[in-house]
């Protein structure tokens, strides 16, 4: 407990204080705070005896803060001012139109950012937040009305919609791919250069499980390059730099515009999926859930 609610016995006589100090009368500050002016003098008397210094002098119709008063009303209120913004801010964020979609680097660059056109032409009037992260945040502490998440679709904080399996399969610019030695068999992908994804906080599969899934045990791979976001692993595949793995809903805008080059025969189906997420305590506005319906629909994932 902070210092000062441990030597004041209420609190609100801070609040009383502040509003004398500023109009310089007692019975203003009584009209302010909807108080009896007596009880804003006693507020006030009470408050001088417990930090034992004079803060006013009294005057017949108006008083004046003394030096020891001026000292404490310029922090009083420079705290008080803060507390206020902080406020405002909070309910701004609560009452605000927009909408704030939280996802991957990778989801937003290659998925969502070459559709937003599409999003624009069908409701130019809302106001669309992407923020990105490495980790899974929780919608309702930090003011989140979508969110997208790998896994199985069942989370006890949100509701959830799958917009796409977790389907990989390896990728690599068309020069890479082209130059690459006797690909006709996946065995021969080990002495391939590859891109490995270390995320520090997500769980992501491995080529290690992705070469085990295809039946190939305790395989040694070849160093290759290692990057902890999946954004800068797209760009690298394209820039040439190896083989990267490939999920279908991520890659296929890379695909179509011949950045990337894929073996989709050598898919791996892992029966996770990619959901939007929304809460289940926090009903969407009218924006947010017009956002997650386009999303869906755009999703072109037809349940089985």
């Amino acid at each position: 407990m902070r210092k000062m609610l441990r030597n004041l016995s209420s609190p609100k006589s801070v609040i009383v204080f502040d509003a004398a100090a500023r109009l310089g009368s007692f019975t203003l500050a009584a009209d302010e705070l909807n108080m009896q002016q007596p009880s804003v003098s006693a507020a006030i008397k009470q408050l001088e005896q417990t930090i034992g210094v004079q803060l006013f002098l009294r005057g017949h119709r108006k008083v004046a803060l003394t030096n020891a008063g001026e000292r404490l009303f310029s922090g009083v209120n420079q705290g008080l001012n803060g507390i206020e913004r902080a406020m405002d801010a909070v309910q701004e964020m609560r009452q605000s139109a927009h909408v704030t979609l939280n996802s991957s680097s990778a989801f937003s660059y290659y998925w969502m950012i070459p559709k937003l056109h599409l999003l624009r032409e069908l409701h130019p009037e809302i106001d669309l937040r992407m923020q990105t992260s490495d980790r899974e945040p929780n919608l309702d502490i930090e003011n989140i009305d979508l969110g997208i998440r790998l896994g199985n679709g069942n989370w006890d904080d949100c509701h959830s919609k799958r917009i796409a399996d977790e389907a990989i399969f390896p990728v690599a610019s068309p020069l890479v791919m082209a130059s690459a030695k006797n690909l006709r068999a996946i065995p021969n992908l080990l002495h391939e250069r590859l891109i490995h994804l270390e995320e520090p906080i997500r769980e992501r599969p491995t080529w290690e499980q992705w070469f085990n899934h295809h039946g190939i045990r305790d395989c040694k791979l070849q160093k290759g390059l290692r990057l902890n976001d999946y954004a800068m692993v797209l760009q690298a595949a394209v820039a040439g730099e190896g083989f990267a793995f490939g999920w279908r809903h991520i890659v296929q805008n890379l695909i179509d515009r011949n950045l990337l080059t894929g073996r989709e025969e050598w898919t791996w189906k892992t029966g996770n999926g990619f959901f939007l997420v929304w809460s289940k305590t926090k009903p969407l506005s009218h924006q947010s859930t017009l956002v997650r319906d386009w999303i869906v629909s755009v999703s072109n994932f037809e349940e089985p």
